[in-house]
């Protein structure tokens, strides 16, 4: 009776789960192209790379941040990252045929996002469509740990926020200012990923394929480096999606004794 199999197979969030990377990708790296691609007028009007970085990576977080909060997030809780939906998986809050579900809608959605990003033409073209590869004269170990230790602190951020309910209705907000932090100080190293979804969609309309095991790797690693970490943590997380919706507080109080 509780086979997962028997149930009706989740179109819902994987049509939400598509879009939201999808918007993720999309909004994501063309603020990056914007900020950093060849003739841009941002590098005149704002002369600090390191600026720069602190603002895209701010606007980057703030773009999840919105999705977390949209329809898409009360459907399928915006994960927009296998590796944010893997950590939940590993919790025990989210069954195997979902988590597949959400991977595939991710990785789907990822490229989707990144095919209207050829619109930006030479512009796009000359920072490979915001594809991440380690930065010049890093090697692929400090990238690969740099990808490790950015993506260990965002998902032990969320454990943390997602167990206590006094600031639970805040986890949406850790995103600015995280990645704000992140791209900052770490995207000349390995361009700040943290998100394999994020990593695949530019690779493939680029075909910048440089590193893309880092990617994957760095990422995975850190979310599993978090979750044991913040094993202790994982019984308080009641939800897989990162803000709870009404809808979601009313089921979570009928199940309660």
């Amino acid at each position: 009776m509780n086979d997962p199999t028997s149930r009706p197979f989740p179109w819902r969030i994987l049509v939400s789960e598509l879009i939201g990377t999808a918007l993720l990708v999309l909004v994501g790296l063309s603020l990056v192209i914007l900020m950093f691609g060849a003739g841009t007028p941002m590098a005149s009007l704002i002369q600090s790379e390191g600026l720069r970085r602190l603002i895209t990576g701010f606007l980057f977080g703030t773009t999840g941040a919105s999705i977390a909060l949209s329809p898409v997030g009360k459907v399928s809780g915006a994960h927009i990252n296998p590796a944010v939906t893997l950590a939940f998986r590993l919790m025990g809050k989210l069954d195997l045929r979902t988590t597949l579900v959400y991977i595939a809608a991710q990785l789907i959605g990822a490229v989707v996002g990144s095919l209207p990003l050829l619109l930006w033409g030479a512009m796009g073209k000359s920072v490979e469509f915001g594809a991440t590869w380690p930065g010049p004269g890093i090697s692929t170990s400090t990238a690969l740990l740099g990808e490790a230790i950015t993506t260990f602190a965002m998902v032990a951020l969320l454990a943390v926020f997602l167990a206590f309910r006094r600031i639970r209705p805040f986890t949406p907000a850790i995103f600015p200012p995280l990645y704000a932090i992140m791209v900052w100080a770490e995207a000349p190293i390995s361009g700040t990923s943290t998100n394999p979804a994020r990593s695949l969609g530019p690779a493939v309309v680029s075909g910048q394929w440089q590193g893309w095991w880092i990617y994957w790797i760095g990422p995975l690693a850190g979310m599993l480096l978090a979750v044991l970490a913040c094993s202790f943590l994982a019984r308080r997380i009641e939800v897989a999606k990162l803000y709870y919706f009404d809808s979601d507080r009313d089921r979570l109080f009928r199940r309660m004794p």
